[in-house]
């Protein structure tokens, strides 16, 4: 017998036909600290020029300080996930939201781009505690379908919403250190009320944490992300090949490491079922299209049409919140729209938006981007409410952790690969608004990638 089955056939709890009695409070707690762990995300999409002056970071380095935090959170999501489901679920939840607090803190007092790049990096490994365990904590506190399907959209809400809310935050403050601060307090409150209210819940099983593989997936990542930041200068150069080289050989031996690891990070059993592959297709390319873009598109309209960090925000707001309020209301979708159609639906109109905003940068004309944030708002919400829905349901009960782990590694993996490869387009030669143009193109193909990935990748396993 697998893994995958007999984790399967492991009980967690007697069944329950209705939520849990703290069903309510671990809902708005995990809400909570996933929309903070999302702010501290985007913060710094506005405040890149600033961050950028302050700390002198020069044009090479900048697709670091952006993809600190989605590299700490895809290197550990994993893992994260392995460790809440079988160390507790709150355990893993309360250390993630206190240590983000903290390195949020340490955050704002940086002095050089590269410890504002390690403490964006240890944020990112606090949040992957948090959002792993966060779908673990919800699946066990709403056991019923009908009370899933409610959790998972509010929580997918609040991704969305964090993402909304960074920017103006940010924005608002009088420097961009001020922001860090406050969501480092924000944070810890959290932690303490989390402490003494939610409830533990583990799936325990023989043996430790897989942190050999944690080790190699994480240098296969830090390469991949050095071969995308240095392919600006020429993508057939030595140093970039070799990167990339080395990143898939490291791919190589994860594999290889999963596979005779007795506790593996991730069940490599999964991958023979279509629903796991399609909802970690639907991650990796929502990284690549969506969130890669959108990183890095606020900081080149301040650059380009001289935007203030405020009036930047309140522009993406349209973007941001419409995906908020999608996410909030997708649910009524449910029984009538599949979620794996509603994630084709959110490529193509993520696709349909971008393509909208071809030429804007160039005609030096923000007004021109409203249609495609409109658009691309309507499609990130219907993907974040889809993907932690998918991301539960694509693996056994008992590992509900590991599976929103991985869905999510996927997902900032992504993001890391995206930012960079957005950012070596858009500098990479020529004017702004030429490379601006490629890399709108380059998101909507990708987005079409995805879109074709979850239709083939029908939910009944192989």
């Amino acid at each position: 017998m697998s893994q995958l089955e007999t984790t399967a056939t492991t009980p967690v709890s007697a069944p329950a036909a209705a939520e849990t009695p703290r069903a309510a409070p671990t809902l708005a707690l995990t809400s909570a600290a996933t929309a903070v762990a999302l702010i501290n995300y985007t913060a710094l999409v506005v405040t890149l020029p600033d961050t950028v002056a302050a700390l002198h970071t020069p044009l090479s380095a900048q697709a670091w300080l952006l993809n600190g935090t989605p590299l700490g959170l895809a290197a550990l999501l994993l893992v994260a996930g392995t460790l809440a489901d079988d160390y507790g679920r709150r355990r893993i939840f309360v250390a993630g939201t206190a240590a983000l607090g903290l390195t949020a803190a340490l955050g704002a007092l940086t002095t050089s781009t590269w410890l504002f790049t390690l403490a964006r990096i240890t944020q990112g490994a606090a949040s992957a505690a948090i959002l792993a365990s966060s779908l673990g904590l919800l699946v066990h506190a709403y056991p019923s379908a009908r009370g899933r399907l409610h959790a998972t959209g509010v929580w997918g809400a609040f991704v969305s919403g964090g993402i909304a809310a960074g920017p103006l935050i940010a924005g608002a403050m009088p420097t961009w250190r001020a922001s860090y601060g406050i969501l480092g307090a924000a944070a810890l409150v959290i932690a303490a009320l989390s402490a003494r209210t939610l409830p533990e819940s583990r799936a325990p099983r023989a043996g430790r944490p897989d942190l050999v593989g944690a080790a190699v997936f994480s240098a296969a990542l830090v390469s991949l992300v050095a071969a995308l930041t240095l392919g600006r200068d020429g993508w057939l150069r030595a140093p970039v090949l070799l990167l990339f080289a080395t990143a898939v050989l490291l791919v190589l031996a994860f594999g290889l490491i999963e596979h005779r690891a007795r506790t593996p990070m991730i069940d490599l059993a999964l991958l023979r079922r279509r629903r796991f592959l399609g909802s970690s297709a639907a991650g990796l390319f929502t990284g690549l299209a969506v969130i890669g873009l959108f990183s890095f598109l606020p900081a080149l309209l301040q650059r380009t049409l001289g935007l203030s960090p405020i009036n930047t925000a309140w522009l993406f707001l349209l973007w941001s919140g419409l995906s908020f309020a999608v996410a909030l209301q997708a649910k009524r979708l449910a029984g009538r729209v599949s979620a794996r159609h509603q994630l084709a639906l959110g490529f193509a109109l993520h696709t349909v938006g971008v393509l909208t905003m071809l030429g804007a940068i160039g005609a030096h004309s923000w007004t021109r981007l409203l249609p495609g944030l409109v658009i691309g708002g309507v499609g990130s919400g219907l993907l974040n409410a889809a993907l932690p829905l998918v991301a539960v349901e694509s693996v056994p009960t008992a590992r509900a952790a590991m599976g929103s782990g991985a869905q999510q590694t996927f997902r900032y993996t992504g993001s890391c690969a995206g930012v960079a490869l957005t950012i070596a387009l858009v500098t990479s030669g020529g004017a702004p608004a030429h490379g601006a143009n490629i890399a709108l193109i380059v998101s909507a193909a990708l987005a079409l990638v995805g879109a074709a990935g979850v239709m083939a990748l029908r939910d009944r396993d192989a």
